[in-house]
């Protein structure tokens, strides 16, 4: 396989995990699972591989911006850090997720912060820290606002209840 076949590859799949933040936001455990750890996992497994594989011998290092141009001549290199992206943006979009819910945002709000995060990251992420921070979204007792713990009891979503709204167990 070539580093441009892994490459469509490995994009497939993140999209996977974006189009499931993006479209399944009443399911929270499944888009925790799949799009927080599953995907991410993978992702940085492929990238373990990617490095150990191709990192000898490859020409460059850290130390300047050329010496990164050199390092990413190698394509393979360049794909791994393309796959570190990859799963570190999807992370930073589970993430904006699983805190707009906790704290009740509107997925409205969160939509357009998941589509920024995913085209262009840390831009995505400033956003949803301005959404966060707005008075619109602000919650009664801010200091209470944690992330709540994985309850492994089934939850059922009723109608008519809003994305940030708690599920109640069945």
């Amino acid at each position: 396989m070539t580093a441009n076949q892994t490459f469509d590859i490995l994009n497939l799949v993140a999209l996977g995990g974006w189009v499931l933040l993006a479209l399944t936001p009443r399911l929270p455990r499944v888009t925790e699972t799949v799009a927080g750890v599953v995907i991410p996992a993978l992702l940085g497994a492929v990238y373990i591989v990617l490095v150990a594989a191709n990192w000898n011998g490859s020409e460059g290092g850290f130390s300047s911006l050329p010496a990164v141009a050199a390092l990413f001549s190698n394509p393979w290199i360049l794909l791994a850090g393309w796959t570190h992206y990859l799963a570190f943006d999807l992370l930073v979009g589970n993430w904006e997720m699983r805190d707009a819910n906790a704290r009740g945002i509107p997925y409205l709000l969160v939509l357009p912060c998941l589509v920024l995060t995913f085209l262009f990251g840390p831009a995505g992420w400033l956003l949803y820290l301005a959404v966060r921070s707005s008075q619109l979204v602000r919650p009664s007792n801010p200091s209470r606002v944690t992330i709540p713990p994985r309850n492994l009891a089934p939850t059922v979503m009723r109608p008519g209840r809003e994305f940030g709204a708690r599920c109640e167990s069945a």
